[in-house]
């Protein structure tokens, strides 16, 4: 199958060599270029073979250029294929939690490895046959993001309902073998993958390091639409503590070993557990930012650095910032320095009542649990809301409602924030 060309960029060395829009392109050095990523291997290369077809017609293309510099060419996808979506059945799935008549991107299953390479998605690599696994490795695909849950064939096969899912220790060792690297998450759930099942499971992963670069812990996802679907436990004040302790270990032992601490808690534990979040230096690099390790002492940081550049303000100001209920006590102390500038913030905690059960962050806040909690409150105008309540390049929330419906209905303008960094810019202007 070949690659449909949509763009050809001026002054690339593919124009240069006569390659057109609407030309296709099968292979690279007599290799078939089967997405992005066969692509951006081959033309890394400094001497090049095309094979392409015009108007039906094969032809080649011999063109030399310097060693990774863009070829120039440009497809009808950023994957140069289809996306690779989930077969698996997952007892904890957060899509099959979802309630009815929710847009259709939030029903996509992806389970795709070079979404996981390109963009850090995570994947089960159950999805993934022997010989496309090879070409992960031929590739030198690293580092990738990889769902593990359990290192036990039964119980693994028995999370993800599927055949294949008990060779994840196989595929992981075949990655370290070839010098490849990756990071993994473990979504804990109580009487399933807990207790002596996480102590193999971070033994086993431990003794792939360093080519098992990071591993993140985090609770599972529970929400009120689960009616038919596997009975889940979650994690009360004192297991989420246990969890704690039972970690802590595992990260001294990685520490002396490794000068990591390898294993890493979201920040959801803690709070859960009513227990102080480790200090900054304990989340290393930040690897695992994105499943919630380290967000909160990050946002701290840049909260307080670019604090420390400004000085009072000259009149006093008071802000509304809304968002999730788990870390509103930890907000809530941390905007108390701001007194000393004449800023004093409200915190507006909003129950998730479009997702319920478990589910108390801000990046799940519907528009709707905003304008049920806040509707009858006294709000600064504007009222400021973190930015992970909305889509990346939209303003629109989960359940579809827009920023400019949340407004009017709450008859004040929201603005947004990314981090500390944005907040302190949102709190001092004039």
């Amino acid at each position: 199958m070949g690659q449909p060309i949509t763009f050809v960029e001026h002054g690339s060395p593919a124009e240069r060599k006569g390659v057109r829009t609407g030309d296709v392109l099968y292979r690279i050095n007599d290799i078939p270029v089967l997405d992005l990523i066969d692509y951006e291997k081959l033309t890394a290369e400094r001497v090049l073979k095309l094979s392409l077809e015009r108007e039906r017609q094969p032809f080649e293309v011999f063109l030399r250029k310097d060693e990774y510099e863009p070829l120039g060419l440009c497809f009808e996808t950023t994957l140069m294929s289809r996306m690779q979506t989930c077969k698996n059945h997952c007892l904890f799935c957060f899509i099959d939690q979802m309630p009815k008549g929710v847009r259709s991107s939030l029903n996509v299953k992806d389970d795709d490895w070079r979404m996981s390479f390109i963009m850090g998605n995570y994947v089960t690599l159950t999805n993934v046959d022997d010989a496309e696994f090879s070409r992960i490795i031929e590739r030198r695909v690293s580092p990738i993001y990889v769902s593990v849950h359990a290192t036990d064939p039964a119980i693994r096969t028995k999370i993800m309902r599927n055949p294949s899912a008990g060779r994840i220790m196989e595929r992981l060792s075949a990655l370290k073998e070839a010098g490849l690297h990756f990071h993994t998450q473990i979504v804990l759930c109580r009487n399933l993958n807990d207790g002596a099942i996480l102590e193999q499971t971070l033994s086993d992963l431990c003794s792939l390091a360093p080519a098992c670069a990071s591993i993140a812990i985090v609770p599972v996802g529970v929400t009120k639409f689960r009616e038919g679907l596997y009975p889940l436990e979650t994690f009360d004040s004192k297991q989420s503590e246990a969890v704690i302790r039972q970690v802590e270990p595992w990260q001294a032992k990685c520490l002396s070993e490794f000068g990591t601490r390898l294993v890493f808690l979201s920040d959801e534990w803690y709070l859960n557990a009513n227990l102080p979040l480790p200090e900054a230096e304990a989340y290393e690099e930040y690897e695992q930012i994105e499943n919630g390790v380290g967000l909160l002492r990050m946002f701290e940081e840049d909260f307080h650095y670019a604090l420390s550049e400004r000085t009072p303000l000259s009149h006093e100001k008071h802000v509304s910032i809304a968002g999730g209920t788990a870390a509103n006590p930890f907000f809530r102390e941390l905007y108390r320095c701001l007194e000393a500038y004449r800023i004093h913030v409200t915190t507006y905690p909003i129950p998730n009542r479009w997702f319920g059960g478990n589910v108390h962050v801000a990046g799940l806040v519907t528009g709707r649990d905003l304008i049920d909690e806040l509707q009858d409150k006294p709000l600064s105008d504007p009222l400021l809301i973190p930015h992970n309540m909305l889509r990346e390049t939209e303003n629109v929330f989960l359940d579809g409602m827009t920023l400019s419906d949340v407004e009017r209905a709450l008859r004040v303008s929201i603005r947004s924030f990314r981090d500390g960094t944005e907040l302190i810019s949102e709190l001092f202007e004039e």
